[in-house]
Parts: C-alpha cells; structure tokens; sequence
C-alpha cells in the first residue's frame, strides 16, 4: 500500500506563513501528479495545488502568488509554501498522489489521500 502523511499545519496570524509536507511510503514503483486540497467546514474538497513529476505546475486562483507547491522524487515528498495566509485559507489540507505501487498481491496505480492537516488562520 502506499501512504501519504501530512505535516506542517498549525495555527498562523492573517499575513503569516506555514510550509506544509507530504511524506510517501509504502511499497512504491512510482509517483505521477501529485497535489493539495483543502476542505473547510461546510465546503467541497477544492484543488490548491497541483505538480506533475516532471515540475509542471497548476494553482487555484486564490492562491496564485502566495502559495508555492515543489516535490522531491528522491525524497518521495510533495511541499506547500504558504505565504500570506489570510483566514479564508483556512481549512484542512490535504495531499493526493497518483501513484504505481505493490499492495502485497498485485501492482496497482490508483489516487492515494492522505489524512489531512489542520491550518487555522487567526485575523
């Protein structure tokens, strides 16, 4: 199986920053596009974030120009610099990959979510 953990969260001031991580484990041949989300209470699970393996990137519009998504391969990671944070940012956020992996009988490629992390934007 493959997991995603996330790490990073916190509580921030309006304006401050937080730097999320996604860590990949498990018995992977290969991680393709990977991604935020972020889920408010009473909200639809949104796209923050997108990156494909080879770098290309993809944003949210409210968050374009604050918010930077990399990935290190090697590392099997995925990161979310979030700068300028204001309180509607608040949410939990989740990372998503699409990944080829060895469940224990058969080689699977299918999205993979992680738990979530808690982000709290204080104004």
């Amino acid at each position: 199986q493959v997991q995603l953990v996330e790490s990073g969260g916190g509580l921030v001031q309006d304006g401050g920053s937080l730097k999320l991580s996604c860590a990949a484990s498990g018995n992977i041949f290969s991680l393709n596009d990977m991604g935020w989300y972020r889920q408010a209470p009473g909200n639809q699970r949104d796209m923050v974030a997108e990156i494909t393996k080879g770098g290309i990137t993809n944003y949210a519009d409210s968050v374009k120009g604050r918010f930077t998504i990399s990935r290190d391969n090697a590392k099997k990671a995925m990161y979310l610099q979030m700068n300028s944070l204001k309180p509607e940012d608040a949410a939990v956020y989740y990372c998503r990959a699409h990944g080829t992996y060895y469940d224990g009988s058969r080689v699977r490629t299918n999205w993979v979510w992680g738990q979530g992390t808690q982000v709290t934007v204080s104004s």
